[in-house]
């Protein structure tokens, strides 16, 4: 319907102890290079790792990963760890790994768990670098230390020749302004500027953020839709998950139809998407932003 909210419409594509015995490694788990057995905390570091072709003894939350992030694809024999906040100390202890991959997110936990392994340390967010520029420093980092430096290079210039077609396909749309958001409710969004992640591929793609506030430390800023209306000449790109509730209650909101972009046609949904990825989930937003709008160019 015309201006409405219709997913099928614009999807554009989401210590040893017997319990932690029960937990051991599986036979014939591939490990990294040298043997190591890495386990990792944080969701991009994880990332980078797979990317590199290194599968980890373990990582934490895998289950919402695999339903977030969607790629890369997590081996079945990685261990879930359990919630990023409250992983089982026990249980990585237990498993004996060679190395800890951690980032700032983990600071909290680094007093508990430096007496497990030696800690890798790599920082992706809050640097004075955008996001996406530091992920390819962070993966070329990564390759050298774990002497897969020619995985890494390949796959930095596979992610730069995605980014570069993206930007040669959508150069005739790119004077048009985009909201990139994440909604939290049916009048509510969080909106990504440009020390996003995402806020800084698109401006790699050569694409304007309609947003130019300030954001705090998660890159992004509360706002409600009705902001939205201030560029009436801008497209709106909503980032997966969505709230089922929210959507449900979109589909019928006067307010929500009545913002240019959405009565216009000009509005957008992406599958799920991991906010603080890496490499991996910036190439997936770049395949599905330029699908998407590409697709409305055409």
């Amino acid at each position: 319907m015309a201006g409405g909210f219709d997913r099928r419409r614009f999807l554009a594509g989401t210590l040893a102890t017997p319990l932690a015995a029960a937990f051991a490694a599986p036979a014939g788990l591939a490990q990294a290079a040298g043997g190591q057995r890495l386990a990792v905390l944080d969701w991009a570091l994880l990332e980078c790792l797979l990317a590199l072709g290194t599968v980890p003894v373990a990582a934490v939350e895998l289950v919402l990963f695999r339903k977030l992030a969607v790629e890369p694809t997590v081996p079945p024999q990685v261990i879930d760890l359990g919630l990023r906040g409250s992983f089982n100390l026990e249980l990585l202890a237990s498993l004996r790994p060679d190395a800890i991959y951690v980032s700032p997110f983990n600071s909290w936990a680094m007093p508990l768990i430096e007496p497990i392994a030696p800690l890798r340390f790599y920082e992706i967010f809050g640097t004075q670098t955008p996001p996406f520029e530091q992920a390819i420093t962070v993966t070329r980092q990564m390759g050298d230390a774990l002497g897969r430096a020619a995985e890494a290079q390949s796959y930095i210039a596979d992610t730069k020749a995605e980014l570069e077609a993206a930007r040669q396909a959508l150069a005739g749309r790119a004077s048009r302004p985009v909201y990139l958001i994440n909604l939290g409710d049916a009048r509510h969004a969080r909106v990504f500027g440009p020390d996003s992640l995402f806020g800084s591929i698109m401006a790699a793609m050569g694409l304007q953020n309609a947003f130019s506030g300030p954001t705090r430390y998660a890159a992004s800023a509360p706002v409600g839709i009705e902001a939205m209306a201030e560029r009436p000449d801008a497209a709106i790109v909503i980032v997966g998950p969505i709230p089922p509730d929210a959507e449900a209650a979109l589909e019928h909101s006067v307010l929500w139809q009545a913002i240019p972009a959405v009565a216009s046609g000009r509005a957008h949904i992406l599958p799920n998407m991991n906010a603080f990825g890496a490499l991996p989930t910036a190439r997936r937003f770049i395949r599905l932003l330029s699908a998407s709008l590409g697709a409305q160019a055409a």
